[in-house]
């Protein structure tokens, strides 16, 4: 992506990304065009919680957020970092009220926030998850709590579609038990396929390079793969998962209690109901787009929004803003 080589070494940036489902902090340090001392903090606030069936976000899921927005301002200021951006994507674009949450950010932060669009949203995970690795044909998976951003491209995008398909999105529309029957199961997995399949092709597998995947979805299923707590980043960065090790992984999440799936470390609270929608998304991308495997990476929308920051390239030039 042009654009995205800092102007200034060495800067220090935070970056927010309020998400469908969590809230998310990076605050890092750009360094030659690379995302360096990251330390990054997760928060489940459930932002985009009945969006899909209101058009609406509910004041008490502005208020999560807001109240995250403050500790995460105060880290910031403590550690006098000045370059800060603040983002929306799914839930808050799909929002008639998108406004109150603009202005309560605003408010909680200082900061005005952007509310990204699908393609800026693929575009910057694009340039985040692929980091430095430029080698050859990239495809990248970005689950999220609304909306699943596909990537494809060659050191920059070349394709790329926002997805009406996210983990909260698709619980919220079919598992209305606990566990969720055989028929709910079934119509999730008819939704995500009829959506996939009016996709072109162009993110079908090439040779045998796998598929990328980034964000909640893809750590929390690392992190059950090796075994560790949801914030073992470096342990997680880098895991891959066939489809067969997917596949065995939501079988062992599906069919118990969603409260019984806190018992892996790997699964926070607020993750607990929407994982498994989130797994079975991300096997379906494979089965549809011809990946034999998955690799999970944990640097994903926030690094990208971190190497445009840190070009003094940030907000971008069409970004929207409700008024």
């Amino acid at each position: 992506m042009e654009g995205t080589e800092p102007t200034l070494d060495g800067r220090a940036v935070a970056v927010v990304d309020c998400g469908s489902n969590s809230t998310r902090l990076l605050l890092a340090t750009v360094v030659g065009g690379q995302v360096v001392g990251a330390r990054r903090r997760t928060v489940i606030t459930r932002l985009g919680h009945q969006v899909d069936r209101t058009g609406r976000l509910s004041d008490a899921a502005i208020d999560r957020v807001v109240d995250v927005l403050h500790a995460y301002a105060a880290q910031w200021r403590s550690a006098g970092v000045e370059h800060v951006a603040v983002c929306a994507t799914s839930a808050v674009r799909d929002a008639q009220n998108a406004s109150r949450w603009v202005h309560a950010v605003e408010g909680a932060t200082g900061v005005t926030p952007v509310v990204l669009s699908g393609t800026e949203e693929a575009d910057l995970t694009f340039a985040g998850g692929v980091g430095a690795d430029r080698s050859g044909r990239q495809v990248v998976c970005d689950i999220g709590g609304g909306s699943t951003e596909l990537i494809a491209g060659r050191s920059v995008p070349q394709h790329r579609v926002s997805l009406q398909l996210g983990t909260v999105r698709l619980r919220e529309r079919h598992l209305h038990h606990d566990p969720p029957t055989p028929e709910e199961y079934a119509a999730l997995i008819a939704d995500i396929d009829a959506v996939l399949a009016a996709q072109r092709a162009v993110y079908g597998a090439e040779d045998d390079m796998p598929l990328i995947a980034v964000a909640g979805t893809a750590a929390t299923l690392g992190a059950l793969a090796v075994g560790v707590d949801a914030d073992a980043h470096e342990r997680i960065d880098g895991v891959v998962l066939t489809a067969a090790d997917l596949a065995q992984l939501i079988e062992r999440l599906a069919w118990i209690p969603a409260r019984r799936r806190l018992a892996h470390p790997a699964i926070v609270p607020g993750r607990e109901d929407v994982v498994v929608a989130g797994g079975l998304l991300l096997a379906r991308v494979l089965h549809r787009y011809g990946f034999a495997a998955v690799r999970v990476r944990v640097a994903d929308l926030l690094d990208g929004i971190a190497l445009r920051l840190a070009a003094d390239d940030w907000p971008l030039a069409g970004h929207w803003v409700p008024a």
